[in-house]
């Protein structure tokens, strides 16, 4: 062999066996001063290029200062270096020196001296080559040598010592000591080399991040985030805790690759694609080719109608493949995965391998626990043996801990980044889109892009190399698997490989379920949804019980699913309990049943035990991983669609600057798509630089679409654009971003003073300010909920008016304010006179009185520019324009609307769009999409479009002087409260009790005994291998092996059983639970005063019962189950070991006691960190949502940019709370884990201590137990956090089960059947205010109404029209005085006893989903004739009597399939139905086209003569023919009279009236 030239080399034995065969082992002498030297010598040299490349860097100019640590390190270095040249003088000394013996050393005292010398002048170099390094703080490989070096140096370290012991003598002194003085200096180096070494140039840094400064210890355990943790513990966690992101993980970096990367892919998949394409169209001609040769001459004539057939039923049938087709792919696909991979491989490549190290390292724990087994038995093997194998047993444990956990790390980074590169793609292709890609996805959708789908891949990509390493786990093992039992182990494989198609054809009932269940969900959310937009016509119709029967309904299907849902889970825990006792058994069974030789010993059985836990986990992994990589192939497709779109044309409009005009359009067509028809034709215009021009035309003449084709969001199919200068866009609906008033006017440019202050003063926001809370810095929320629709225009008109842009596009910019604010604004800003007078403006307008004013008016007719001119010019020609202008005259004096606008700073309106209130889910629609379904839709009345704004009266507001602080009551909405600190117990009985105490007591006995059925198996099979011991040389009888194998059967499938009976009574039980915490929900939250949800965004409420109640019914059953198994197994290890090694009792204590702490100060920070990411993972959406729709805007002033890096920024803050969660987990697993190890370390520990008086089979029992019990623990911390996480939702839906309540619906005192009889109303002394804090709305209001008058209520916004009617219904209580009804006090009987008497035609027509029928009479009292007489007197009979399916025709939501008009019909004869006394008409303000408007007027005087009518106008017209009108101002009455005495008196009254173009004499056409 190779050792007899390594004798000669040491000059001694390399190697003897000898020396390990005794009870105090050794090495020898040689092969310490050889292999021992080489080992860490060798890493160092392999790894020293690395850290030498900086050394030959030129470019580099070193500027890092020298810090005393490195100065240190060298200098231990230096006195190494010392110390081996002193070695090779000894040497040479003894061998060459004058009192030399004559006998040579032997050739290593010389090579090794030389060796080291070497190296150390190696390591001087390495070590001043990372510190030249960037941003480096130490070195891994260098921290790794020196800790190779001192364990290797330990050998001959105590080899030395025992001789020197032995000998009571050191022989060899100077290098006895020269090895000593170097060992300590090695562990010096050691100690130095773990420090990190930080310079002052990244100090900062560093405070900022502290990974930056982590050293290699610090960055494997994750120990420096430690501070963060423990800051968690102290203090909840808030988002300016957390730290800079690293470099290479910010979005900015992440998505600049991707980009690069994508563009690359993208354009191969492009060109792939238009081959695929090419080929199709060269096969098709083919094919037409071939058909027509086939018929001769003659046939040509005749067949030519039966050609044409053919042809027909071809396209017919081409078009059917092409839906196919289009289905399939008409996009460049197939290039997303491979540019994921491309941009990320290396992290991929790394997180591989270290995966691959933990797999193979996972096989080596059985076959220590082999080993173990067998030193056990042996009662003569040396303790050192022992000794060994419980430390390898750690050392395995531990480094597959580290392994693992590094590749968690890099898995959850890579899923974190590939959803980050998702996210920031997906947004960068919004902003570029083209149009006929917006029309494809809705806003929702392409939200959902960004949420949902980049989550699937986030999800994904932390399991990817599941598929390569689960394969490969399943293989190794059963390599193993067949040493240990030979064939029999097929057995239990074919048990496991059964088990998959049983799962996965649960799994599969399992998803259907779900399906059905979604159904029911989305079905029953969106019922909540429309209850809670209409709430307020629930509460005034008195219709809440119907919608509530209704909800309640749709939940008991729901849970009834849920409850076959739970079924199916138990079944499936059952197969997955039983599995691991059913595949032992089959094995074990077969292997003694095979041949009456095979006994089965300890080692077998325990080695195989641990081997068929590795294979559980990727059996049940596979088939999760292949469903969730199937899912992912969804979301793939769709963003490949999405992303792979075409973008915007950029060049459909010239800026070519040797035109003399600023805008110049020559003979322009253009489409909203490539392939439609042009909407504008043969358009040409030419508009010199500073001239104001203004665009007429009817509605649906293709005015916004003119403004559309000049920002370039057209396609043009002939002609050109021309633009020379900035552009500014202000678009028809204002578009508002959920920023302060001054960003949202600034829109990025810098701020000047003066200049705000002008364009403030002119576009009319001066005392708008006021009255908002903070001035120009208040909030706006989302789509500007707290500003009026007026205030959103001139926001927006101040914010093109601020940009200095020098053209101006102006889209109707005056439609939604009032006629005087309009003038302002005209006068101010756009007119000649106005600040903007020397800037190109083109206005689009349907305000007449402004266009003799401008230069220039261009006249549109269905898309084609009919005529162009000076307002007198065209007047004169009597052409289009002439009939335009008579037409508008006429309706506007009809409809002189005194809509005030917030103007006369009395009230802060708040105008909230009528379908949507404040609910992230549903975006505001940009400019394109909304002229796109205008398009399409029927001509609806314009001014009725823009202004079908429901108005929300919430608190009067004093201008505040004091702007700094906000009063209370003056935040409209208060902020939503974010749950800290730890959640308290009783909501864990709140959920138990909802529960029942009885399932609760027996779901906890059956568990606990199933766990004493498993640890008695066990104990059994255990006992079992001791027989091995018994009948060693004798035949083994069949009965006691039948016996041993039955029992064995009995208690696993006693297991299975039980666990079946717990999951079975647990689903009963959560659901139990879940339909009680619903409907007390849905219970309270249908009886809360109007006033909360005035004050709570509806999006907020709907969480409750959408996420929330979504937890309660499927997240905590889940973990409260894990939950039980984990602890209940936990404690089963612990008492096995304990029962096992009784000395194991002792550790428990202080194990227990850092276990404790441990996980305390995870929850704490985890859950911080976790509502942190979805605090901030909501701007990301809306800020999107925002962009989506308002991208004309953004496009026109050329801000993509700056979106592109706002929204950097927002996924910024949103990881800078998802990457110190990752690294929180990996913190904790990787402690845990060290807690574990050390189980097992103990374990084996005490069984060797012990050894003499434990048989074999109870030492393989707890060891394997041991082994197991790391990931339980992992999963305990985890369910615990998790259960934590999830019973907050049932805090969150006991609080809304918990507000106070309104009054009760029905009281003791019942009014009489027929009350109120006459309708006579009092109101006495009658005071109110909205909430406690707030001053009064109505200041003492008295007055008497008789039965059957007819009263007009008037005054300017604010004065608390709105008020009287909500007091009327009790929606708001009384401060003060008493409303009398027919003399019964309204505040003494029951709110539905008193809604259900009165009437009201509400201001805004909210329908519900539901038929007509439903909404008219959602609790069916009436007959069908009833409903068709309301019909007929409403005119909606002939409309209804058409419809297909009459009054079950299917209402959409919101109304959504009726015209605005039919609405306020369908409200009308909602109201004829229910007849009463007392009738309120809240005049709709805009909403209903005159036509309408006399219908309902005639209806209402015939009908109604014989009640009492309130009117609440807000044109003075409809109210000119009332017997009586009352004027309000702020909260008083100030005048109440006939109109015509009003009228003369010249007072509030009269001056309204001049306002609205009435005059005295028009009164007497009246």
């Amino acid at each position: 062999m190779c050792a007899a030239p390594l004798d000669m080399y040491c000059g001694s034995a390399f190697w003897n066996a000898s020396y390990l065969e005794r009870e105090d082992p050794d090495l020898p002498v040689c092969l310490e001063q050889t292999v021992l030297v080489w080992i860490p010598l060798g890493f160092l040299w392999l790894c020293a290029p690395w850290n030498l490349m900086s050394l030959c860097k030129r470019s580099q100019v070193n500027t890092k200062r020298r810090t005393k640590l490195y100065l240190c390190k060298q200098l231990v270095v230096f006195l190494l270096f010392l110390t081996a040249i002193g070695g090779l003088i000894v040497t040479l000394v003894e061998d060459f020196g004058p009192n030399n013996s004559g006998e040579k050393n032997s050739a290593v005292f010389y090579t090794n001296p030389v060796l080291f010398a070497v190296t150390w002048i190696l390591l001087l170099l390495c070590q001043e080559g990372v510190r030249r390094k960037e941003k480096v703080v130490d070195s891994a490989s260098l921290f790794l040598f020196w800790l190779l070096l001192v364990l290797c140096d330990i050998f001959p370290f105590q080899t030395l010592l025992r001789e020197a012991l032995r000998l009571g003598e050191v022989r060899d002194v100077p290098r006895f000591s020269l090895f000593y003085i170097s060992f300590g200096l090695e562990v010096i180096a050691l100690i130095l080399s773990a420090l990190a070494d930080i310079s002052p140039e990244i100090k900062e840094l560093v405070k900022k991040n502290p990974e930056a400064g982590a050293a290699f210890l610090s960055r494997i355990t994750f120990n420096w985030i430690n501070s963060m943790v423990v800051k968690g513990y102290k203090k909840p966690l808030v988002q300016e805790d957390m730290w800079e992101l690293n470099e290479v993980d910010s979005t900015s970096y992440i998505s600049q690759r991707f980009n690069h990367h994508m563009q690359l892919e993208l354009g191969k998949a492009r060109i792939r694609f238009q081959k695929e394409l090419k080929d199709k169209l060269i096969k098709n001609r083919a094919k037409s080719m071939e058909t027509p040769s086939e018929s001769n001459g003659l046939g040509k004539g005749v067949n030519q109608d039966v050609l044409m057939m053919e042809e027909k039923g071809k396209k017919e049938d081409e078009n059917k493949q092409k839906k196919k087709k289009k289905e399939d792919t008409n996009y460049p696909n197939s290039w997303l995965v491979t540019t994921i991979y491309k941009t990320f491989k290396w992290l991929l490549i790394e997180s591989a391998f270290f995966k691959l190290l933990q797999d193979l390292l996972a096989f080596a724990s059985p076959q220590l626990l082999k080993l173990m087994i067998s030193f056990t038995q042996d009662k003569s093997s040396y303790a050192w043996e022992g000794y060994l194998y419980a430390v390898l047993l750690l050392v395995v444990a531990l480094l597959q801990s580290l392994f693992l956990q590094q590749y968690f790390q890099r898995c959850f980074v890579l899923g974190m980044k590939v959803r980050t590169a998702l996210m920031a793609a997906v947004y960068k292709k919004a902003l570029v889109m083209s149009n006929d890609n917006r029309k494809e996805s809705t806003v929702g959708e392409t939200v959902n892009l960004m949420s949902a789908d980049a989550q699937r891949f986030n999800d994904v990509t932390n399991f990817i190399h599941l598929l390569w390493s689960c394969p490969l786990q399943i293989i190794v093992s059963i390599v193993f698997l067949w040493l240990e039992l030979g064939p029999s182990t097929l057995a239990g494989l074919l048990v496991m490989v059964l088990m998959v198609p049983i799962n996965g054809f649960l799994a599969n009932k399992a998803r259907n379920l779900q399906i059905e269940n979604m159904k029911f969900k989305d079905k029953r959310m969106k019922i909540m949804n429309e209850m809670l937009n209409g709430i307020k016509i629930l509460k005034l119709f008195a219709w809440e019980p119907s919608f509530q029967t209704q909800v309640e309904d749709i939940r008991g299907d729901e849970l009834k699913v849920m409850r076959k849902f739970a079924y199916l889970t138990s079944v499936s825990t059952f197969i997955f309990t039983c599995a691991p006792a059913l595949v032992s058994l089959a094995t074990f069974a077969v292997f003694v049943g095979v041949s009456s030789n095979n006994i089965l010993t300890a080692e077998k059985a325990f080695t195989s035990i641990s081997l068929f836990n590795i294979l559980r986990f990727p059996l049940a992994m596979l088939p999760m991983l292949i469903a969730s990589i199937v899912q992912t192939m969804v979301s793939k497709k769709r963003l490949e669609k999405f992303l792979g779109g075409d973008d915007l044309d950029s060049d459909i409009v010239r800026h070519d600057p040797s035109f003399n005009s600023a805008i110049r359009i020559s003979d322009g067509s253009f489409a909203w798509e490539k392939d439609s028809e042009p909407l504008l034709k043969n358009v040409s215009l030419d508009i010199k630089p500073g001239r104001l021009v203004a665009v007429v035309g009817a509605v649906g003449s293709g005015k916004s679409s003119l403004m559309s084709a000049l920002l370039g969001e057209m396609h043009s199919t002939k002609g050109f654009i021309n633009i020379q200068g900035s552009l500014a866009f202000v678009p028809q609906q204002a578009w508002i971003q959920n920023a302060t008033l001054r960003d949202n006017i600034l829109f990025g440019s810098p701020y000047e003073e003066q200049r705000f202050e002008d364009v403030l003063e002119a576009c009319a926001l001066g005392p708008d300010l006021k009255l908002l809370s903070a001035g120009d810095l208040t909030e706006i929320g989302e789509k500007g909920i707290n500003l009026s629709g007026g205030q959103k225009q001139r926001v927006s008109l101040a914010r093109a008016a601020y940009s200095q842009a020098d053209i101006l596009l102006l889209d109707d910019p005056l439609s939604a304010v009032d006629s005087h604010v309009g003038k302002h604004l005209f006068d101010k800003v756009i007119g000649p006179k106005g600040i903007l007078q020397n800037k190109t403006r083109v206005l689009v307008t349907h305000g007449i009185s402004f266009l003799p004013y401008v230069d220039e008016v261009v006249v549109l007719i269905n898309g084609q520019v009919s005529e162009v001119g000076s307002y007198q010019s065209l007047r004169a020609s009597k052409g289009a324009f002439s009939e335009f202008l008579d037409i508008y005259a006429k309706e506007q004096s009809n409809q002189t609307q005194s809509k005030e606008d917030g103007y006369q700073n009395i009230a802060d309106l708040e105008i909230i769009p009528e379908r949507d209130d404040a609910q992230a889910d549903s975006p505001l629609e940009d400019a394109v999409s909304i002229t796109l379904k205008r398009e399409n839709s029927i001509r609806r009345s314009q001014r009725g479009n823009n202004s079908s704004f429901r108005l929300r009266k919430n608190s009067i507001l004093k201008p505040s002087e004091d702007v700094g602080e906000t009063k209370k009551g003056q935040r409209l909405i208060e902020k939503e409260t974010m749950e800290t600190g730890q959640v308290k117990f009783s909501v864990y009985l709140q959920y138990l009790r909802a529960m029942g105490w009885g399932y609760t007591f027996w779901i906890f006995f059956i568990y606990f005994i199933q766990n004493v059925a498993f640890i008695g198996q066990n104990l059994w099979l255990s006992d079992w291998t001791n027989d091995a011991t018994y009948y060693d040389n004798k035949t083994y009888p069949s009965q006691k092996r039948d016996t041993r194998v039955g029992v064995f059967g009995a208690l696993g499938l006693a297991q299975g059983i039980l666990v079946f009976l717990g999951t079975l009574l647990l689903a009963n039980a959560s659901v139990n639970a879940s339909r009680i915490l619903h409907s007390r929900l849905l219970n309270n939250i249908l009886r809360v005063p109007m006033l909360f949800f005035d004050t709570t965004p509806i999006g907020r409420v709907v969480n409750r019962f959408a996420k929330d109640i979504f937890t309660v019914d499927e997240a905590i059953p889940q973990s409260f189950r894990s939950w039980i198994l984990c602890l209940l197994g936990v404690l089963g290890t612990l008492f096995v070991i304990c029962l096992a090694t009784p000395f194991f009792t002792i550790i428990i204590i202080p194990l227990a006691v850092i276990y404790f702490f441990v996980q305390r100060f995870y929850v704490a920070t985890s859950r911080q960190l976790r509502r942190l990411d979805s605090v901030s993972r909501s701007p990301i959406y809306s800020h999107f949502g925002e962009t989506v729709s308002g991208l004309s805007v953004i496009r026109a002033y050329k801000h993509q940019e700056r979106f592109l890096k706002h929204n950097e920024v927002t996924i910024d803050e949103n990881l800078k709370s998802v990457y110190p969660w990752i690294v929180s987990n990996r913190w904790l697993a990787i402690r845990l884990e060290f807690l574990g190890n050390l189980v097992v370390f103990f374990a084996a520990l005490f069984a060797v201590i012990s050894r003499r008086n434990l048989d074999s089979g109870l030492v393989g029992l707890s060891i394997s137990y041991a082994l197991n019990v790391t990931q339980t623990l992992n999963w305990l911390v985890r369910m615990t956090s998790e259960l934590e996480t999830n019973i907050v939702a049932v805090e969150r839906v006991s609080e809304y089960s918990e507000l106070e309540n309104e009054a009760p619906w029905v009281t003791q005192h019942r009014p009489s059947e027929k009350w109120p009889e006459a309708g006579r109303l009092q109101f006495v002394d009658y005071k109110v205010r909205y909430r406690p804090e707030l001053d009064l709305v109505l200041k003492g209001i008295s007055c008497d109404i008789g039965s059957t008058e007819k009263i007009g209520i008037v005054g300017r916004t604010g004065a608390g029209k709105s008020s009287l009617t909500n007091c009327l219904f009790r929606i708001i209580e009384a401060a003060d005085g008493h409303i009398l009804i027919d003399d019964v006090d309204i505040s003494k009987i029951g709110l539905h006893d008193l809604r259900n008497r009165l009437t009201i035609i509400p201001q805004d027509p909210v329908l519900f989903s539901g038929t007509l029928r439903m909404n008219l009479d959602p609790f069916d009292k009436f007959s069908d004739e009833d409903l068709w007489r309301v019909l007929e007197l409403s005119h909606l009979k002939d409309y209804v009597a058409g419809l297909k399916e009459g009054l079950q025709h299917e209402v959409a939501e919101g109304g959504e399939n009726l015209s605005v008009g039919q609405r306020q019909l369908l409200c009308l004869a909602r109201a004829l139905l229910r007849k009463s006394q007392i009738l309120i008409l809240d005049e709709a303000t805009a909403a209903v086209d005159l036509e309408t408007d006399d219908l309902i007027q005639n209806t209402i005087r015939k009908e109604f003569s014989q009640c009492t009518v309130l009117t609440i106008a807000h044109r003075l017209h409809s109210i000119m023919d009332s017997s009586r009108v009352m004027v309000l101002d702020a909260g008083q009455i100030v005048e109440f009279d006939s109109p015509s005495n009003l009228m003369q008196k010249r007072g509030h009254f009269y001056s309204m009236a001049k306002d609205a173009g009435i005059t005295a004499e028009s009164l007497t056409f009246l």
